[in-house]
Order: C-alpha cells, then sequence, then structure tokens
C-alpha cells in the first residue's frame, strides 16, 4: 500500500485543516445531505466540481463521465437525477462542459479510441447537426470549442427532457438546469447563457432554438 501513503497523508493534513477551521464540520457532515446543486460535468482529472466553484464536501452532488454525457439509456445517470431532484431537492443543475474535453475531440476528428467511441456516438451526431456552423470556423481548436459548448447545449437540452424534470417542474418545484463551461487553461468557470427553470421555458427556449 506504499503507492497511496501519500494520499492518505494528504487526507489526514486535509481533516486536520477543515476541522480547525470549522470544528465539528465531519460529524455534522455525516448526519445530513442537503445540497442545492447537482453537477453533471465530465471525468477528466482536471475538472473537479468542488474544487472549481469554491465547496465543501456536502454543497454539491456529482454525476461525472466521458464529455458530460445525459442520454436518455444510461440508467446510471438517470438514477443521479432522480435522486438529487426527487430525495434531495436540489435546486440548481448545472451541466458542465470544458474547453479541451478529449471526448469531445475525439468526436470532432471521427479518432479511434476503442469501447469509448460507441459512448461518444451522441457527440459525433451533434458535431453532424452543426456542421456548417463548426467547419466554417477558422480553427481547429476554435472548431473544438464550439462543439464543447453544443455538447453542454445538447446535455441541458437532455436533462430538460427526462421525465423527472417534467415531473418535478408540472409538481411546482422549483429547480433550474443551467450550462457552464471550464476553461482549464485559466480556471474560469462561464456561463453559456442557457437557464431552464421551466416547461415553458423548454418549449420557447428548447423548441424554438438556444
Amino acid at each position: 500500500m506504499k503507492e497511496i501513503d501519500s494520499l492518505l497523508q494528504n487526507n489526514r493534513r486535509w481533516v486536520e485543516k477543515v476541522e480547525q477551521e470549522q470544528p465539528g464540520f465531519f460529524q455534522q457532515l455525516s448526519e445530513q445531505q442537503h445540497p442545492e446543486y447537482l453537477w453533471i460535468g465530465c471525468s477528466d482529472s482536471r475538472v473537479p466540481a468542488n474544487t472549481i466553484v469554491g465547496l465543501l464536501p456536502g454543497d454539491i452532488f456529482v454525476h461525472r463521465n466521458v464529455a458530460n454525457q445525459v442520454i436518455q439509456t444510461d440508467i446510471n445517470c438517470l438514477s443521479v437525477i432522480e435522486y438529487a431532484v426527487k430525495a434531495l431537492k436540489v435546486k440548481h443543475i448545472l451541466v458542465c462542459g470544458h474547453y479541451g474535453c478529449g471526448g469531445v475531440i475525439a468526436a470532432l476528428h471521427n479518432q479511434k479510441n476503442g469501447l469509448v467511441d460507441n459512448w461518444l456516438r451522441n457527440v459525433r451526431d451533434i458535431y453532424k447537426r452543426n456542421q456548417a456552423e463548426i467547419d466554417g470556423l477558422t480553427d481547429d481548436q476554435a472548431r473544438a470549442d464550439r462543439l464543447c459548448e453544443l455538447n453542454v447545449f445538447e446535455q441541458v437540452r437532455n436533462v430538460c427532457r427526462t421525465t423527472i424534470m417534467q415531473d418535478a417542474w408540472q409538481s411546482g418545484q422549483e429547480i433550474s438546469v443551467n450550462g457552464v463551461i471550464y476553461d482549464i487553461k485559466d480556471g474560469l468557470l462561464q456561463d453559456l447563457g442557457i437557464s431552464i427553470a421551466s416547461e415553458q421555458e423548454v418549449q420557447e427556449k428548447i423548441q424554438l432554438g438556444v
């Protein structure tokens, strides 16, 4: 176990620091979970949810997968959304993409990487639907960045299309779905300007296009 000794030591130092700053933090955390946010992000190790937004454990419920996908047949993702919405009563769902996403870049260039190619089929479809816009951009980075953004838009739409969200809004639950993107180069999180908070907004913003 020597290979993880440094991680265990880091953990103990972190616990000591947190307990010094907030005595009893972990005891309180063990007794409740009331996050206001659900984060749906990429598995990329450079995009840790709590760190990016400066929140402590217990403040944000997290689901991560390659290229931050929300697929209607993914029981894992849908189960996370359902628990967050129905049990935890989160107020906000954040779909977070990031520039330089390896999955998005692989889909853009139709690269072959094995099993993950099946998962990235959805991103390739987004590219095909928006190919004229993307291919019209000046350089490869700009094209990749735009596909990263369009992927976030599509996953926000997919969250809103779930029966989970439709049932929540119809019952009067106050909850919004928002699209953001993270730039690894400067550490900044950006609002992509898509925020859906009701079934009416789904019709206005998603059906007409954002």
